[in-house]
């Protein structure tokens, strides 16, 4: 097997690399679950102890941890880590589209 490869470094955020039309949410949607996964794999949490722990359906830490976000909200997201008594903190940086990131981000 000699197939030639690409490799393309990515930008920070793969949905915008692709090219999807809300890249922005898609990420923060992403970073979200994998913050849920993280606190359910440091209590050691199957989905039915999340489910009695948070009253939020163990269809929907199943859902999470599948990746399978498109009925997921960010709010409902920053929801579902708040009843697992996380605090969620947003910071957000507003500039034009052509403008080039500041040098932190890059």
């Amino acid at each position: 097997m000699n197939d030639d490869l690409e490799v393309t470094r990515g930008k920070g955020n793969v949905f915008r690399d692709f090219g999807y039309a809300h890249a922005d949410a898609e990420h923060l949607k992403a970073v979200l679950a994998a913050q849920i996964i993280k606190v359910l794999d440091a209590r050691k949490l199957t989905v039915r102890k999340a489910e009695d722990v948070s009253g939020i359906a163990a269809a929907d830490f199943s859902r999470i941890r599948n990746a399978k976000l498109d009925r997921f909200t960010i709010d409902r997201l920053m929801a579902v880590l708040g009843r697992l008594n996380q605090k969620v903190e947003v910071e957000v940086t507003v500039r034009a589209k052509n403008a080039r990131a500041p040098s932190a981000l890059r």
